[in-house]
Protein backbone atom coordinates (compact mmCIF):
# COMPACT_ATOMS: atom_id res chain seq x y z
CA UNK A 1 0.00 0.00 0.00
CA UNK A 2 1.81 3.25 -0.98
CA UNK A 3 -0.82 5.86 0.48
CA UNK A 4 -0.40 5.34 4.16
CA UNK A 5 -2.90 3.03 4.19
CA UNK A 6 -3.31 1.63 7.80
CA UNK A 7 -3.47 -2.35 8.11
CA UNK A 8 -4.23 -4.84 10.78
CA UNK A 9 -1.88 -7.83 11.34
CA UNK A 10 -3.47 -11.01 11.18
CA UNK A 11 -0.50 -13.44 11.44
CA UNK A 12 2.91 -13.81 12.25
CA UNK A 13 5.35 -16.21 11.33
CA UNK A 14 9.55 -16.15 10.72
CA UNK A 15 10.71 -17.46 7.69
CA UNK A 16 13.35 -20.10 7.44
CA UNK A 17 15.47 -17.12 6.10
CA UNK A 18 15.24 -15.82 9.69
CA UNK A 19 13.00 -12.29 8.53
CA UNK A 20 9.89 -12.04 10.58
CA UNK A 21 6.60 -11.70 8.52
CA UNK A 22 2.86 -10.71 8.89
CA UNK A 23 -0.20 -11.02 6.80
CA UNK A 24 -2.12 -7.48 7.02
CA UNK A 25 -5.86 -6.56 6.19
CA UNK A 26 -5.37 -3.65 4.20
CA UNK A 27 -9.50 -2.47 3.33
CA UNK A 28 -10.20 -4.60 0.04
CA UNK A 29 -6.63 -6.45 -0.36
CA UNK A 30 -4.55 -8.93 1.95
CA UNK A 31 -0.55 -8.16 1.85
CA UNK A 32 2.39 -10.11 2.91
CA UNK A 33 4.77 -7.51 4.46
CA UNK A 34 8.31 -7.87 6.60
CA UNK A 35 8.59 -6.94 10.68
CA UNK A 36 12.11 -6.01 10.04
CA UNK A 37 12.10 -2.37 11.03
CA UNK A 38 9.49 -3.67 13.64
CA UNK A 39 10.19 -6.63 14.92
CA UNK A 40 8.20 -6.17 18.40
CA UNK A 41 4.25 -5.91 16.40
CA UNK A 42 1.62 -8.06 17.08
CA UNK A 43 -1.25 -9.98 15.54
CA UNK A 44 -4.18 -7.50 16.44
CA UNK A 45 -1.72 -4.38 16.14
CA UNK A 46 -2.00 -1.86 13.12
CA UNK A 47 1.00 -1.01 11.33
CA UNK A 48 1.38 1.91 7.93
CA UNK A 49 3.88 -0.42 5.61
CA UNK A 50 5.55 0.37 2.15
CA UNK A 51 7.26 -1.61 -0.47
CA UNK A 52 6.66 -4.46 1.87
CA UNK A 53 7.69 -3.07 5.16
CA UNK A 54 6.09 -2.20 7.50
CA UNK A 55 7.25 1.57 8.84
CA UNK A 56 5.16 2.72 11.64
CA UNK A 57 3.13 0.89 14.73
CA UNK A 58 -0.63 2.92 14.80
CA UNK A 59 -2.55 2.78 17.69
CA UNK A 60 -6.41 1.47 17.11
CA UNK A 61 -8.17 4.76 17.26
CA UNK A 62 -6.15 6.75 14.87
CA UNK A 63 -6.36 3.59 12.41
CA UNK A 64 -10.22 3.72 12.74
CA UNK A 65 -10.43 7.32 12.10
CA UNK A 66 -7.76 7.70 9.20
CA UNK A 67 -9.97 4.50 7.61
CA UNK A 68 -13.18 6.21 7.92
CA UNK A 69 -11.93 9.45 6.77
CA UNK A 70 -10.26 7.38 3.76
CA UNK A 71 -13.90 5.98 3.21
CA UNK A 72 -15.42 8.87 3.63
CA UNK A 73 -13.41 10.30 0.57
CA UNK A 74 -13.62 7.34 -1.04
CA UNK A 75 -10.09 6.35 -1.25
CA UNK A 76 -11.19 2.58 -1.12
CA UNK A 77 -13.62 3.07 -3.83
CA UNK A 78 -15.99 -0.33 -3.46
CA UNK A 79 -14.09 -1.63 -0.61
CA UNK A 80 -14.73 -1.52 3.27
CA UNK A 81 -12.85 -0.10 5.27
CA UNK A 82 -13.72 -1.71 8.23
CA UNK A 83 -10.75 -2.64 10.67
Amino acid sequence: MCLGIPGRITEIWDEPSGARMARVQFPGDVKKICLAYLPDLQVGDYTIAHAGFALSRIDEDSATITLATMAEYGVFGDAQAAP
